[in-house]
């Protein structure tokens, strides 16, 4: 039976209060999110912890595969974690993040000659028509509040019949956790939801845009994709013995936690 794990994207950190509203936020997720003040307690957790080294990460690399000598966008590499896993499987990796903080710890973690970029995927992007093989998005398009742009900017990016590789907060979990929290659930509306977070010792306000599962799949579609996979993955073998106390609160080892796709450029 699979039920819910109530950690997300990192989920959930030190601290964290949420707000939930329809207002309108600025799509550039550094700008409106500053993840620049808790960089590097978002990286350190993030190395380590159940939802993203044993769960997300094992997820994308399994979807994406043999990467021998593919260009790959890591499109929201943060601090360049799945940019090292996939150059380490040999890749020729680019990276790009909003956030100017993020870009340097993978500088640090990846080496000078790494080809790292603060881009803003809600911009156009500094590539040429055609470049990558494969671009991934590892949990970075629910900071955006209209997906229209990026979708394209990303379809541009690759070549005829290159993948992107995605994942998303999964759209039932949030549901389930806002009638947990004894919030009535918006499923079918987009609609902004607002988290205090704080690590290492530093706070920010995140924002995350939340719309149903038909609202993605259209999305994809609308920008030239074909759906090839949709998955809610295990975590890798090896997450029960490591986070027993987690698992205590599941029956078998599934959960529900995020949400991922396999999209093809037509």
């Amino acid at each position: 039976m699979t039920l819910l794990a109530t950690s997300s994207p990192l989920r959930r950190p030190v601290s964290m209060t949420s707000t939930s509203g329809r207002g309108a936020v600025s799509a550039d997720p550094d700008r409106e999110n500053g993840y620049d003040g808790i960089a590097e307690g978002y990286s350190a957790e993030n190395e380590t912890n159940l939802m993203n080294a044993y769960y997300e990460r094992p997820a994308m690399l399994a979807l994406v595969g043999d990467v021998t000598d593919r260009r790959i966008l890591d499109a929201g590499c943060g601090s360049g974690p799945l940019f090292a896993a996939l150059r380490d499987r040999g890749a020729v990796v680019t990276g790009v993040d909003a956030s100017a903080g993020m870009v340097q710890l993978a500088r640090r973690r990846l080496g000078a000659e790494a080809d790292l970029r603060v881009a803003d995927l809600a911009d156009p992007l500094p590539f040429a028509d055609g470049e990558f093989d494969d671009v991934v998005a590892s949990l970075v398009l629910h900071y955006l509040q209209d997906w229209g742009p990026t979708l394209a900017e990303l379809r541009r990016v690759l070549v005829p019949g290159g993948r992107l590789v995605v994942s998303v907060e999964h759209p039932f979990v949030i549901t389930l956790l806002q009638r947990e929290a004894g919030e009535k659930p918006r499923y079918f509306q987009t609609r902004s939801r607002t988290e205090e977070w704080t690590l290492g010792g530093q706070s920010t306000r995140l924002t995350f845009w939340d719309r149903p599962l038909h609202a993605m799949t259209d999305a994809f579609t609308a920008a030239g994709f074909r759906i090839t996979v949709i998955s809610e993955p295990p975590p890798a073998p090896e997450a029960p013995e490591l986070f027993p106390d987690d698992f205590r609160q599941f029956t078998g080892t599934r959960f529900l936690g995020f949400l991922f796709f396999v999209l093809q450029a037509e």
